[in-house]
């Protein structure tokens, strides 16, 4: 089951959610109380209350077999107060195939005028939660996955590197029933500009490393949108709290059994001084976590637990 470690534990109780107008709360009882009660305020902004999940992670399903299909967009967010704005506006304007949406974006500790840019924002799409200090990128995902009620959740990051139009292609073949994990690919996407050739062959060594150890041939290990299933991430230890966190999910990934349907992307990376945070000590990390999540017993693609991608009908289906 997904995780928290003692430090991000007891960081998520001292969290605070930010609603819009219509369903203002006090907000000090998020202070105290468990971490489900929690994650109850951060839900609270969802539109559809009839989704709801099983002690175990599971979704249910209709008379047909089929899971409601609602996407979770995460959005953490350190001092990107340059583009966070324009990133939630193109989020919110976006058409998604489906058309359930709701975006958490997770401010993680920003000390700029982040939080002022996000409660702006008035709508019931959107639900802003805030941790009180800097935690990392990763602990700001897993709070995201924890505060998620859709069936499929998808990575977004706030430095505007990514282009919301390519959602909608991500999101097909999963409702197409093409796909149970869909990864868009920067390798062979179009439209591409890599800040340098140190990052490409950082990028391509790390996903060959991946590629050696859990024998799958994936093309981008680190890219930020990944589009899975709410049950398979659940059902995932995860405790990075880095940028750690993008390779343990790949690599849980493919221990599972399960491979990435790749799609071509646009990307545009940032240099280091446009804001670019992640550094060398980052990819010495991930080496060290595809080896940890490697010791533990790998499932072969053919026996992999479909359970845990659920079929999905539209609200048009």
């Amino acid at each position: 089951m997904l995780s928290c470690d003692s430090e991000a534990f007891g960081s998520l109780l001292s969290l605070e959610v930010s609603l819009p107008k219509s369903s203002q709360r006090n907000h000090s009882d998020l202070t105290m109380g468990d971490f489900s009660g929690i994650v109850a305020v951060a839900r609270a902004n969802s539109k559809d209350a009839a989704l709801e999940f099983t002690p175990y992670g599971r979704l249910p399903e209709t008379s047909g077999g089929l899971t409601p299909f609602r996407l979770s967009i995460i959005v953490p967010s350190y001092n990107e107060d340059s583009t966070i704005l324009r990133v939630v506006d193109d989020l919110l304007s976006q058409d998604i195939p489906g058309k359930e949406l709701e975006i958490i974006v997770v401010n993680d500790g920003s000390t700029d005028g982040t939080r002022s840019l996000l409660d702006s924002f008035d709508d019931t799409r959107l639900v802003c939660i805030h941790h009180t200090t800097n935690l990392g990128k990763g602990a700001a995902v897993r709070t995201g996955i924890a505060a998620a009620k859709g069936s499929h959740v998808l990575i977004f990051d706030a430095d505007h590197e990514y282009d919301v139009e390519d959602i909608p292609r991500l999101v097909t073949p999963i409702l197409s029933g093409r796909a149970e994990v869909v990864y868009g690919n920067r390798m062979s996407g179009f439209g591409t500009v890599h800040p340098s050739l140190w990052h490409a062959i950082g990028n391509k060594s790390m996903t060959l490393l991946a590629n050696v150890l859990f024998g799958s041939a994936i093309s981008d290990l680190h890219t930020c949108l990944k589009l899975l299933p709410v049950p398979l991430l659940n059902s995932f230890d995860l405790d990075e709290g880095g940028f750690g966190l993008d390779t343990e999910i790949s690599a849980e990934v493919l221990r599972a059994g399960f491979r990435p349907f790749q799609v071509p992307i646009s990307y545009v990376g940032r240099s280091k001084e446009e804001g670019k945070k992640i550094r060398l000590s980052d990819a010495l990390r991930c080496v060290y976590v595809l080896v940890k999540v490697r010791l533990r017993p790998v499932t072969p693609y053919g026996k992999r637990d479909r359970s845990l991608t659920p079929r999905v009908q539209t609200s048009s289906s």
